[in-house]
């Protein structure tokens, strides 16, 4: 009796396809890991590799970290001009997971980077030719991708050797046309993954591009009263956010996470304030704030709350897209929307 039982629980389960598990993902900062949480849903979290308050630039993966990758079935990621750690990290565990790098969709608006760090208006969609922007071997890594923030520091107090990044900006998250793209890409690369879910990942893409077009307006009311007025901001970062939002950047005090202003930036960029141009400056999380500090010293100008471009100030989550523009909007209207 009992072998007849078994066999048929046997034969009754053989008759069924087996689950399939939803996919393993791994993302690389918060804004990333915020669109593909609101992407899956219910179904499940992406692990996120920078927590909170770590940096994109020098970043060392935990063993934990690199087994997570390496057992992932979908790494989202902004892509090597970003993190070239993480493309040499991909590169190490070979081809066991698919990979959907950001910057390079189709339909994506991208930006050169400036040369120095002014606002600039050099954009192109991933899916047309790029121009070339001066992708030597400076700041290289050994796959031909820019080292993105690692600028050699001035050798000469009195020359201005930032070494301006080179290439693509790709800051691009901080541009929600550029999130609206994605959301309906990560939501066709976990449909392929996972097809029995696929019209729940559709349904939680649309949902989330209705919600993102909702806040935009809102960021864009918050921001009115900024828009034109000269500001300064630690580094090169916000050019997606100032374009998109008509904001004026007026310079950068570093052109890179990791480099340090010359003499002569800072002198140029003191004689803007002087001359009353920059309204405000903003200094920016995880960086001292002490040359925004001399920068304003005995000027008009005002010194506004700490940007977070990167969002590596927030918990992970669905919310952590919206909380970054909310956040940044907000901060820069607080100081530069002032009469």
């Amino acid at each position: 009796m009992r072998y007849i039982i078994s066999s048929a629980l046997a034969s009754l389960t053989l008759s069924f396809p087996a689950l399939a598990e939803i996919p393993k993902v791994v993302t690389d900062i918060h804004p990333v890991n915020a669109l593909v949480s609101q992407v899956m849903g219910d179904l499940g979290s992406p692990t996120l590799l920078l927590e909170r308050g770590a940096s994109e630039h020098d970043f060392q993966l935990r063993p934990s970290q690199a087994a997570d990758l390496a057992n992932a079935d979908l790494v989202v990621w902004i892509g090597p001009e970003l993190t070239p750690w993480l493309d040499r990290a991909l590169d190490g565990i070979g081809e066991g997971s698919a990979r959907l790098a950001l910057l390079g969709l189709p339909g994506t608006e991208t930006r050169a980077y400036s040369k120095d760090g002014a606002h600039h208006d050099g954009e192109h969609r991933a899916d047309e030719p790029a121009q070339d922007h001066g992708h030597d071997d400076q700041g290289q890594d050994d796959h031909g991708h820019s080292d993105h923030g690692h600028d050699e520091t001035a050798s000469d107090g009195d020359s201005d050797h930032d070494h301006a990044h080179d290439g693509i900006d790709p800051h691009a998250w901080l541009d929600p046309a550029n999130a609206q793209v994605w959301l309906s890409a990560i939501a066709a690369e976990l449909s392929r993954l996972d097809a029995g879910n696929a019209a729940i990942y559709a349904a939680n893409a649309d949902a989330a591009i209705t919600r993102l077009a909702a806040l935009d307006a809102e960021v864009a009311q918050t921001l009115a009263p900024a828009q034109g007025k000269p500001l300064i901001v630690y580094h090169d970062a916000y050019g997606y956010f100032a374009a998109h939002y008509g904001l004026s950047i007026f310079g950068s005090v570093a052109l890179g996470d990791a480099s340090a202003p010359g003499a002569a930036r800072l002198s140029d960029l003191r004689a803007g304030i002087d001359a009353g141009t920059p309204l405000c400056l903003f200094p920016e999380a995880q960086h001292d704030a002490s040359l925004i500090t001399q920068l304003a010293d005995g000027t008009g100008a005002k010194i506004g709350a700490a940007l977070d471009p990167n969002g590596s100030t927030l918990d992970p989550g669905p919310d952590g897209y919206a909380t970054l523009l909310r956040t940044l909007a907000q901060s820069i209207a607080d100081c530069a929307g002032q009469p």
